[in-house]
């Protein structure tokens, strides 16, 4: 994303080194933006693919998962085509998915997206939180249960100082002006994401293996086993389709990494390439990591396929949670970057002349000397009060299975489906009542049905654990 603060005094540069809007020339590629899209779909949700597969059954639970994939792939490459307002190569660029929803639908429905938008932002910060919280737990049970040579003692560890922990070292990370200057840390968090996906999938496939039992049944957990009822499988089932919508989710961001990516040839054509690629990826892991994780533990798959299932071996168990960690560290920031670009670009705009929000302060980086960092001030206060507030909310609601349910049920349909078909049919003036009208907006009914489904069950569930 480029970044208000790295492109306040892009007007005194070279004009061989800005682009057609004046901001500094966009470096990313199909890769990069490909990184990008495989750092924010594979994050927490994945652990829960097993258990979303184990509620609705060997039938059921793979046909969401490809039913999910095809609509978010087929949903973003409309919302791509949205980037740029009419000339797809020099048209008016759209810097964020907000001021998309403003040049092609307008009106209330951009208020009503930033709602959805950035609120699912904030939550993502606080599952993510969550998520790297339980990957330390994990870490430092299987090391307890190490030392005492396993056993049936418990290890009990509080999450509170991992969680403070973890927003200690994003407070440091969100200093870090914009998306474009986080490559790198896209980069590493994808790398981590394929390591921890890979383990759980070959655990899994080795569990199989050893036992030579594939577990589980047609329809998935059954009524009366472990005082499961009626209701309860119901809701269940309905929370596991908000668990996948929510390993989907990554539309909302489509705009910002898009704004990533140089031209020609045009961003549209590359993000469409990128997204092909990063879904599919992702995809092929979905799948495999979901359906063996419940071939090997049946109905009794848990919520953390990496946190509270596999225990041993204890090395390659620490390893895929390290993994989960530096890649939760990732996503956190691909996540709150695109809240922090629009508060910090709003206030500056609404008070241009304030010195505490406008003033940069730079600061040569040592052994680097041609490399400086520009402080300001307004960033450093909003950006740590963002991160100990989510830091927060995670020690006060760490119910990981029902938070990532609630979520996906709560960003999917509006974000990943609604708001691009809508803006799709008026950039690309869809005729009204034609096959092609009518195909998306059936493809909009159907996914608010499931998003509505998930979230009532998240919302059950979620209360059933606090009273519990």
């Amino acid at each position: 994303m480029a970044d208000y603060y790295s492109n306040k005094n892009h007007n005194h540069q070279d004009p061989e080194l800005l682009d057609d809007d004046g901001r500094p020339k966009r470096t990313g590629n199909v890769w990069t933006a490909s990184a990008h899209i495989i750092t924010a779909v594979i994050g927490a949700g994945v652990l829960a693919l097993a258990w979303a597969v184990a509620q609705l059954g060997w039938i059921v639970g793979p046909i969401m998962m490809i039913m999910f994939s095809f609509a978010t792939y087929y949903t973003s490459t409309l919302l791509a085509d949205c980037y740029r307002n009419g000339d797809p190569l020099t048209g008016t660029r759209n810097y964020t998915y907000v001021d998309a929803i403003r040049s092609n639908l307008g009106g209330f429905n951009v208020k009503l997206c930033g709602f959805f938008q950035y609120l699912n932002l904030y939550g993502l910060s606080v599952g993510y939180t969550i998520a790297a919280a339980s990957s330390l737990v994990a870490i430092q049970k299987g090391m307890c249960l190490q030392r005492r040579g396993g056993g049936s003692d418990p290890c009990n560890v509080s999450n509170t100082p991992l969680m403070i922990g973890f927003g200690v070292v994003q407070i440091l990370l969100s200093q870090i002006p914009g998306l474009d200057q986080i490559w790198w840390l896209s980069i590493i968090a994808t790398i981590m994401s394929f390591t921890y996906s890979s383990i759980g999938l070959i655990l899994g496939i080795a569990k199989v293996a050893a036992t030579g039992v594939i577990k589980g049944s047609l329809t998935g957990v059954r009524v009366g086993d472990n005082g499961l009822t009626m209701n309860d499988k119901i809701w269940q089932c309905c929370q596991a389709l908000g668990n996948i919508a929510f390993a989907y989710t990554f539309s909302n961001i489509l705009i910002e990494i898009q704004n990533t990516v140089r031209s020609p040839p045009s961003e549209t054509k590359t993000m469409k390439k990128a997204t092909l690629i990063g879904v599919s990826i992702t995809s092929f892991f979905y799948l495999l990591t979901g359906c063996f994780g419940y071939a090997a533990f049946g109905d009794h798959a848990p919520e953390n396929l990496i946190g509270d299932g596999f225990l041993k071996p204890y090395w390659v168990i620490h390893v895929a949670n390290f993994a989960v960690l530096i890649h939760m560290f990732g996503a956190y920031q691909i996540y709150c970057q695109p809240i922090f670009f629009i508060v910090e670009k709003k206030m500056a705009s609404s008070f241009p002349k304030n010195k505490f929000i406008n003033n940069e302060i730079e600061i040569r980086i040592p052994c680097l000397m041609k490399t400086s960092y520009k402080l300001n001030l307004f960033r450093i206060v909003f950006r740590t009060l963002y991160v100990i507030s989510t830091t927060f909310l995670a020690k006060l609601i760490p119910y990981f299975g029902s938070i990532l349910g609630l979520l996906g049920a709560f960003a999917y349909w509006p974000l990943t489906v609604y708001f691009p078909i809508e803006m799709y049919i008026v950039h690309m003036r869809v005729p009204k009542w034609s096959p092609k009208w009518i195909g998306l907006k059936v493809l909009s009914a159907v996914f608010l049905l499931i998003a509505g489904a998930a979230a009532a069950g998240s919302i059950v569930i979620l209360i059933a654990n606090f009273k519990a």
